[in-house]
């Protein structure tokens, strides 16, 4: 079993996330997974409505007995429910599938594809948090324009901003973005799902550090600063495994050589009539 207070912490506007996540995306009835993570030493877990998995996070939260209050836990309102009234009612599901009081952090999951006005849904995220029913508030899958008009229009600080990143894709201008404005980064889809390992430059080095590539890409993640990955896998040693990465550095010359890699065409997440115009 890791130690917890082995894990860094990002601090961003008076919220402080630990640096490493678990994800939940695509993994369904997920409670086993989630308790085998809690008791291996993450305490960061990422939901969403929209992934199903709400139901299976509270379980495996309550099936480790982990106090709550050690556990960052990470929800979404998905684009469906943008508008004042349908956003608070999905609150309340995701509270009452996750059987906690709160969660940690709050997002906007994708921007409107219904024009809901950004100031409904701004004020809607920000009484969420002046309820007392999440403790923080952020965006995910917002550009920098879109981001710039989220935290214009919101009563309450936005402290994240969650989206794709791993090393076929180039988010340098978004970083910067968040950098800043002291936003921390949380990166989903942190090994491209999958596509990266059979890469040669990761294989090469990950067969030197004596690690695997996983744990190469999600260092080279956390060595940026303000990034956050969450890693999501259903195999007991990866989930392991992606948690121990902070007990080796990766020089300057082979984080350059990873920034190389990102290509054109890397992103994954891009569902069309729903994605924004990305930077």
């Amino acid at each position: 079993m890791n130690n917890p207070t082995s894990v860094p912490v990002i601090t961003s506007q008076g919220c402080s996330i630990p640096q490493i996540g678990f994800g939940t995306s695509q993994l369904g009835d997920c409670a086993e997974l989630v308790c085998h993570a809690l008791k291996l030493g993450y305490r960061h877990i990422d939901t969403a409505w929209k992934y199903g998995s709400e139901k299976g996070v509270g379980e495996g939260i309550r099936a480790s007995g982990v106090p709550r209050s050690e556990i960052f836990l990470v929800t979404k309102v998905s684009h469906e429910y943008l508008s004042k009234d349908a956003f608070a009612k999905s609150v309340d599901e995701s509270l009452k599938n996750l059987q906690v009081d709160y969660v940690d952090m709050l997002h906007v999951h994708w921007p409107t594809v219904d024009n809901i006005p950004m100031a409904e849904t701004m004020t809607a995220l920000a009484l969420a948090k002046q309820q007392g029913l999440t403790r923080h508030i952020g965006v995910a899958n917002f550009n920098i324009a879109l981001l710039e008009q989220a935290m214009s229009l919101c009563p309450e600080p936005i402290v994240s901003l969650q989206a794709e990143y791993h090393p076929y894709l180039d988010q340098s201008k978004l970083l910067a973005y968040c950098q800043s404005k002291g936003l921390s980064f949380t990166a989903y889809c942190p090994l491209a799902r999958g596509r990266l390992f059979d890469d040669p430059v990761l294989t090469e080095m990950a067969k030197n550090k004596d690690k695997s590539i996983a744990q190469i890409v999600l260092r080279w993640l956390t060595q940026q600063g303000n990034i956050i990955p969450i890693p999501r896998s259903s195999n007991l040693e990866r989930i392991a495994q992606n948690l121990d990465i902070f007990n080796f550095t990766l020089s300057p010359s082979e984080m350059a050589q990873i920034h190389a890699l990102a290509k054109p065409d890397g992103r994954i997440a891009n569902p069309a009539g729903r994605a924004p115009l990305w930077d």
